[in-house]
């Protein structure tokens, strides 16, 4: 492997970091079983999810006004409850809930390979999710991060060219020291677009086990490793 000038890691956090889905799906269990209901979890934790694109995306086109994505979450949360017969959630039950995203767990190498790649590298978040969902997930997760980057910071929510420069610019490093590290092909690609390097880190099973998108690099990915623990290995040691 050809020596990258890396100084510092930034990582998508939804799905490369943590299981969102079941995650989420836990939570919603635990909701439902509140008020006496029983529900699909997992099916919900999808729905919810899948709100996601569609609703940064009317922030990026101006149809929203400037949103974090705890209240995008809200919004999405309160129209989907009665698809899901959880209607009944009171205000209390249903804010508990929208800060599921806060309690996400790590996948099982996330942590360990974090530790490793902190010992070398300057290690933060560049996520969509705000800074105080970001927080409350590394206290939750034990991720060992220095720094959240976060579309909050930038006002702009990934692929936003601002989010990318941004990070580069307030670690005061060039596009090229800092490498992004994702699960997603096409978030690799808008960082690649603005100089970044890239690690692709596949979670096979991030929207289930029929999952059928980001299984496989899509692009000339600087880095491919299955885990954190071979990625550190790879920046680590050149294995």
């Amino acid at each position: 492997m050809t020596p990258l000038p890396v100084k510092a890691l930034v990582f998508d956090v939804f799905g490369t970091v943590v299981d969102w889905r079941t995650s989420v799906a836990r939570e919603v269990a635990a909701a439902a079983r509140t008020i006496g209901v029983e529900t699909d979890g997992l099916a919900l934790a999808d729905a919810w999810r899948g709100e996601y694109a569609p609703a940064m995306q009317r922030v990026a086109r101006g149809e929203l006004p400037w949103t974090v994505i705890d209240d995008l979450h809200r919004a999405a949360l309160d129209a989907l409850l009665p698809r899901f017969d959880l209607a009944g959630l009171d205000e209390a039950a249903r804010a508990h809930l929208n800060r599921a995203w806060h309690r996400l767990n790590p996948w099982p190498d996330s942590v360990a390979g974090l530790a490793r790649l902190k010992r070398r590298f300057v290690i933060g978040t560049l996520s969509n999710g705000n800074v105080a969902l970001l927080v409350n997930m590394a206290k939750h997760a034990a991720l060992p991060w220095d720094v959240i980057f976060s579309a909050e910071s930038f006002r702009a929510y990934k692929p936003d060219p601002r989010t990318y420069d941004g990070a580069a610019s307030m670690l005061r490093l060039e596009p090229g020291e800092v490498m992004l590290v994702a699960a997603h092909n096409n978030d690799l690609a808008a960082a690649q677009a603005r100089g970044l390097a890239t690690a692709f880190v596949p979670r096979l099973t991030e929207y289930g086990p029929a999952q059928e998108k980001d299984l496989h690099p899509e692009g000339d990915w600087d880095v491919v490793a299955p885990d954190f623990e071979t990625l550190a290995d790879t920046l680590l040691h050149g294995s």
